[in-house]
């Protein structure tokens, strides 16, 4: 009897020589004599970058210096699509010029916050609405659904997609903490002015973020600049940046800690890294008969009975040789038993990408007994039966290896209850 293990995506040479290692000693303790041998074919059929990775943008660093101001906006933006309130938290907090400290400061004003949050002013005119509250009030009167035609901003909510959302995003933000007490703190034209800003970018935030989730966006930057104008201007208001004091906080701090910057900055080295491992499954979509037929000649090296044991990608492409072969009446000799471990097979053939069987077929006849291994935690793993369900050919087994994703993908092979569901798989076939 002979096993043939075949590795998974983005194994390499070092890395398939331990893990291989591994295997080979835990299936030669349980079966004396076996031949237990590796299909090695990462470096041969895996995946490279062919140019050196010149296609991909960033992958050279850029020279330092002042940040772009599209990489800063951007930045921006993405904080607030994560939290659309940042803005006017900021200018909930940093307070009143004038009550103590550089501009504004603490102390004093703190004693007026509950006075501040409900829009009230001891020191202003009796019947005179502070300039923070006329933007905040001018907010609550915009109309929830403006109409397709006949006013540009209406127009513009429909084309984007953030129509539906628009309502919800007016309401959260208008009763927010945060604009309440943005707008009572906003005492001067220059302060209600940047408010204003402050509340439209809040705004179309909101609606950006809520039909991003549900993907219905469908606005471009010129776009979503241009539905903040327009807010801007219905609130009193005459830009559409952040006000300096919104800048001077968020500004860096944008470009700090949302993922687009990272993203950008790391994208070169983080392609780089993944190639092995979603190259080798791209490669194997586009050229798998590659990979397919050299498993077929190592498998028929051997005349005597096989068991395939196949990790992620590997038990794809076994899949893949033996429903291929079978299904043209010719069954790979020697193939006794698969064994699928940590695969996505069944989910590709759920999805019709399997190369020999449409979605719903069935296993042919001459496939042999197939045992799949799975954890649930590892979301790189399927259930088979269910798949193909009445074909006694098919078993599933769980391994709970209780280690997280991704560290659960690797775990299998560590757990004794895997080799001991290999042995009973072995005795139910009758491989001597």
């Amino acid at each position: 009897m002979r096993f043939l293990f075949v590795h998974g995506t983005g194994v390499r040479r070092e890395r398939h020589d331990r893990l291989f290692a591994l295997v080979r000693e835990r299936l030669t303790d349980r079966f004396h004599g076996a031949a237990v041998e590796s299909c090695y074919w990462g470096d041969r059929f895996g995946a490279t970058l062919g140019a050196g990775g010149r296609s991909v943008p960033g992958l050279r660093p850029a020279p330092q210096g002042a940040p772009d101001p599209v990489d800063a906006e951007t930045a921006e933006w993405a904080l607030l699509l994560a939290d659309p309130l940042c803005e006017l938290r900021v200018l909930a907090e940093v307070g009143r010029p004038g009550l103590g400290g550089r501009d504004g400061g603490h102390g004093a004003d703190d004693a007026h916050a509950d006075e501040d949050a409900g829009h009230g002013d001891a020191f202003a005119m009796p019947g005179v609405q502070a300039a923070g509250a006329r933007v905040l009030a001018l907010l609550e009167a915009l109309p929830p659904a403006p109409p397709r035609t006949g006013d540009e901003l209406g127009a513009l909510l429909h084309g984007t997609g953030l129509a539906a959302g628009f309502a919800a995003a007016l309401d959260s933000t208008a009763d927010s903490a945060e604009a309440v007490r943005a707008a009572a703190r906003a005492t001067d034209e220059p302060q209600a002015r940047e408010v204003a800003t402050a509340l439209a970018r809040a705004v179309t935030a909101a609606a950006l973020s809520t039909a991003t989730a549900t993907d219905e966006a469908d606005c471009t930057a010129t776009e979503r600049d241009r539905l903040v104008e327009l807010l801007t201007t219905r609130l009193g208001g005459d830009g559409r940046v952040p006000g300096a004091r919104v800048a001077a906080v968020l500004g860096r701090l944008a470009l700090r800690v949302t993922t687009q910057p990272l993203l950008d900055a790391r994208r070169g080295s983080l392609t780089v890294g993944a190639t092995p491992v979603l190259g080798d499954i791209l490669r194997y979509q586009s050229r798998g008969h590659e990979l397919r037929d050299f498993l077929h000649t190592r498998i028929t090296a051997d005349p005597g009975p096989t068991v395939l044991i196949g990790h992620s990608l590997g038990g794809i492409a076994l899949v893949d040789l033996l429903t291929l072969a079978a299904a043209r009446g010719e069954a790979v000799p020697g193939a006794e038993l698969l064994v699928t471990v940590g695969s996505q097979a069944p989910f590709l053939h759920e999805l019709g990408a399997l190369a020999a069987l449409e979605p719903g077929a069935k296993l042919p006849y001459g496939f042999p007994r197939w045992l799949n291994v799975y954890d649930r935690h590892d979301v790189l793993s399927y259930l088979a039966e269910p798949v193909f369900p009445g074909d006694a050919r098919v078993t599933d087994h769980e391994i709970r290896s209780r280690q997280p994703f991704p560290a659960c993908h690797s775990a299998y092979w560590k757990q004794d209850s895997l080799y001991e569901r290999i042995e009973q798989a072995v005795t139910e076939a009758e491989i001597g």
